[in-house]
């Protein structure tokens, strides 16, 4: 599972996810790409699915790249526990999507092969999101 080695604090804030993303929003490494339609967390599992996924699909011919990284962590408390004794301790990892990210890019097989394998992709995101391509 991906998550970060280092950082400089172990608990974070859950944040807002309101707005556009104006940053990661063009195709630079792929032709073909899945963009989010919606704004949401994605966990380590659902982007390891998705890796799985294409590489099947694409008998592991394409090269792909994840623009997103899970750099956030998500803290539980342990059931039945009392109210107070501070925060509770890192269960998994997740990546904070805006509406207008690109998720990742596919290159070197046909767009045919690339749609296929991005709808498959698609089904295990909990967001909606669109095929784009660079023709």
């Amino acid at each position: 599972m991906l998550y970060p080695k280092k950082l400089k604090y172990v608990k974070y804030h859950r944040g807002n996810m309101k707005g556009k993303n104006l940053k990661k929003n063009k195709l630079y490494f792929g032709k073909f790409g899945l963009i989010a339609l919606k704004s949401n967390w994605i966990t380590t599992n659902q982007l390891e699915a998705v890796r799985k996924v294409i590489s099947k699909s694409t008998q592991r011919e394409a090269k792909l790249w994840f623009r997103i990284f899970p750099d956030k962590p998500v803290t539980l408390r342990s059931s039945e526990s009392r109210m107070g004794s501070g925060k509770g301790s890192v269960n998994h990892w997740v990546c904070s999507i805006k509406y207008g990210t690109i998720i990742l890019e596919i290159d070197y097989v046909s767009k045919l092969i690339a749609k296929n394998a991005l709808q498959l992709a698609a089904h295990k995101l909990p967001i909606q999101v669109a095929f784009i391509s660079k023709f």
